[in-house]
């Protein structure tokens, strides 16, 4: 990969990351349910927002890992840094996964039949999917270059 393409990914990363930040700060203020809350109740009284705050430190970890991989990428090719920021990258979205189903759990058991949970649901469904594809697809990339670094 040019050192132009790997410089412009990382960019594009680093930006996306900041919207993703920008997104999860601004949010929970105008949903509905929280939308004449104090900044206490909407940050330290809801359970579905721990869990995916909790799961946006793996996201985090993971974008960085992705940055130091393109970096790699784009530097002298693929190493054994490579291999482990991939591991890490793998464990990130398992992370993911974990607390995105704490909270689907959340709101099954504990939110059913006071507030409407479709959307929290499919929402839920969606990044977990995304994140089990994304961990697969880590998995067999991580298995090929360990194949070819190793030897």
């Amino acid at each position: 990969m040019k050192r132009s393409t790997a410089i412009f990914l990382q960019t594009a990363i680093a930006l996306f990351g900041l919207a993703v930040l920008v997104f999860l700060l601004w949010e929970p203020n105008v949903e509905g349910r929280n939308a004449h809350a104090t900044l206490f109740e909407v940050y330290f009284e809801d359970a579905f927002l721990a869990c995916w705050y909790a799961a946006s430190i793996f996201f985090f970890v993971a974008l960085y890992q992705v940055f130091k991989l393109l970096g790699d990428a784009g530097g002298q090719g693929f190493s054994a840094r490579s291999l482990s920021a991939l591991q890490t990258l793998r464990y990130s979205t398992f992370g993911i996964i974990a607390f995105v189903l704490a909270s689907e759990v959340y709101l099954i058991v504990v939110v059913r039949g006071h507030d409407d949970i479709a959307g929290g649901v499919a929402m839920g469904t969606f990044v977990g999917v995304c994140s089990a594809v994304a961990s697969t697809a880590v998995a067999l990339f991580e298995r090929k270059l360990r194949a070819r670094v190793l030897t």
